[in-house]
């Protein structure tokens, strides 16, 4: 999902920053409450797992160029199900930004519309969960069509902000509708394969509860609301 440079230019760019500053605004919010809900420690540990992931998804998965940006497997919902919004949210960030910073540097001036695109989506499936998972269901337990449901609303809002940044920065032209089109529909795939990888991942930390009920993992993996 990273912009691809030129998409967005010039003094258009400012935007950017009050987008991402607004993202890092509500990620400070999360973290906060989940430092009441289990201390600080914790969450800094599993941010620091979340970010080695994140920055594996982006530069060891496959990722392919289509339209105005690439198609990366991001597996938002699966880290927001294992490490909670405050770390996923952190382990976005920071992995979006250590990738910049050593291995794609011509990706940092888009890092603001990048973080954006990340984040917001993951804000939602905060709110989402809470009403399509019951307050007394673990993680755990979900159905695949929780997880569709989740997964669903994460990729959707990627595909929504990856377009809003295209037309924003070049106009609704035939060639930039088209670019955003075959971006959208080749990262909707991405649905198919998310649900099935937060299942199987959720059934193994359940096979493995000694393990996976620690300081590591969010609460609410085990545990009901």
């Amino acid at each position: 999902m990273h912009i691809e440079p030129g998409i967005v230019d010039g003094t258009k760019i400012v935007l950017s920053y009050a987008t991402a500053l607004a993202s890092f605004g509500m990620a400070a919010k999360m973290a906060r409450d989940s430092i009441r809900d289990s201390g600080i420690l914790p969450l800094l540990m599993r941010s620091a797992i979340a970010t080695a992931l994140v920055f594996c998804f982006f530069e060891l998965l496959p990722h392919h160029p289509v339209g105005v940006s690439e198609v990366h497997l991001i597996l938002g919902s699966t880290l927001f199900l294992l490490f909670g919004a405050g770390a996923s949210a952190i382990g976005l960030a920071s992995g979006l930004l250590i990738q910049g910073l050593f291995f794609a540097p011509f990706d940092l001036p888009q890092y603001g519309m990048n973080v954006t695109t990340l984040l917001v989506p993951l804000f939602a499936i905060g709110t989402l969960s809470k009403r399509v998972i019951p307050a007394a269901t673990p993680y755990v337990d979900l159905k695949y069509t929780q997880a569709l449901a989740l997964s669903t609303a994460y990729q959707g809002g990627i595909v929504l902000w990856v377009a809003f940044w295209a037309f924003y920065g070049q106009g609704f032209t035939a060639e930039n509708l088209l670019s955003v089109v075959s971006f959208g529909s080749a990262y909707m795939g991405v649905v198919i394969v998310e649900p099935l990888i937060d299942v199987a991942v959720l059934a193994s930390a359940k096979a493995l509860r000694t393990a996976t009920s620690g300081s590591l993992f969010v609460k609410r993996l085990h545990m009901p609301a």
